[in-house]
């Protein structure tokens, strides 16, 4: 697994590369080039305010905010947004990436490397374009904004464990790739992102741990729109889950790639 990491820092130079080469390609011909990778998630919280912000704003406590609820469902997007595109890019990433592993020599690690360098820059545009529309709305930022850094590494480890496990077995199971996206919507409406945990019945909400995403959501929500420091406890397991999930991605990788190749 260290030969692997190895191979990861020898080979950054084209890590870093392939990441400008995607973003350069994606919006080539396009005007508004990399604003378009903003203006999809905010739409959708554009949306979600004007339909749900009357009915949901009296069920979030604690905020003198008449915008509390764009807000809060902002601050919950931008952890889903980035968990849920690493997993959608590493689940078809093999094989929309076929030709090239079995044409070029090059450790295999480097791919998903690739999609989070990716990914994550796209969070960090996200991320700059909602604290300028949090200070439009007249929200005020505290240092506990700091505490986004390592929930941004807990949500990536998490979700590089899930995505690549899938990915793997996308290229043996080719409907993995079918049924996931069902799955996937299934579990961001179980996650309290554009609704507020207090309006599930109490008794069902100790059903809530159970999602992982959860404590990741709740900790955003705590910093981005409470300026309070995260629950550690829920964060501490949730941190564990994705670390063992990270590790038994990689042993699978490690010992399916020579087979990947073969199938694909």
């Amino acid at each position: 697994m260290f030969g692997m990491f190895r191979s990861l820092w020898q080979y950054r130079h084209f890590v870093l590369s392939s990441i400008r080469n995607e973003l350069v390609s994606r919006f080539a011909r396009s005007k508004l080039g990399g604003l378009w990778m903003i203006i999809n998630p905010l739409s959708q919280v554009l949306i979600y305010a004007l339909i749900l912000s009357n009915i949901l704003s009296a069920k979030l406590p604690g905020i003198d905010n008449k915008y509390a609820y764009a807000i809060y469902l902002m601050a919950g997007l931008l952890a889903w947004n980035l968990f849920s595109e690493i997993i959608s890019r590493c689940l078809t990433l093999f094989i929309e990436q076929g030709n090239l592993i079995k044409k070029m020599s090059f450790p295999r690690i480097t791919l998903p490397a690739i999609v989070i360098g990716s990914c994550g820059l796209n969070n960090i545009l996200l991320f700059i374009s909602m604290l300028g529309i949090f200070a439009l709305l007249g929200h005020q930022f505290s240092l506990t904004m700091l505490w986004l850094i390592p929930l941004t590494f807990i949500v990536i480890i998490l979700a590089l464990g899930i995505g690549l496990i899938l990915g793997i077995m996308n290229v043996f199971l080719r409907d993995i790739g079918q049924a996931f996206p069902i799955i996937f919507q299934i579990w961001f409406w179980f996650t309290p992102i554009v609704y507020p945990e207090n309006i599930i019945p109490e008794s069902y909400r100790h059903w809530l741990v159970l999602n992982p995403m959860y404590a990741i959501t709740n900790a955003y929500h705590q910093v981005l729109v409470y300026n309070k420091a995260p629950n550690m406890d829920s964060l501490i397991n949730t941190a564990a889950i994705a670390v063992v999930l990270a590790l038994l991605s990689l042993f699978l990788f490690r010992r399916a790639s020579a087979e990947m190749v073969d199938v694909l």
